[in-house]
């Protein structure tokens, strides 16, 4: 197993002086402003991510015409 990432600075003043908290998984401590908080990971959004089709790709439409109209 890997280990995790840890925070780069503080979320509240941005100073980089941080210290695993005895708090508990994912728990830091910022010596700077004497701030504790704590990490964590809520899951995947349900909708992902969206991809655009690329520029020129047909948009599914099932039409013959690209014009729409009857001759």
């Amino acid at each position: 197993m890997t280990e995790r990432a840890a925070p780069f600075y503080c979320p509240y003043c941005g100073d980089e002086d941080l210290r695993p908290s005895e708090e508990g998984h994912g728990a830091w401590e910022c010596r700077a402003c004497n701030r504790a908080f704590q990490l964590k990971f809520l899951g995947l959004l349900a909708e992902g991510l969206k991809r655009e089709a690329p520029h020129g790709s047909p948009t599914g439409s099932s039409h013959g015409s690209p014009h729409g109209g009857a001759s």
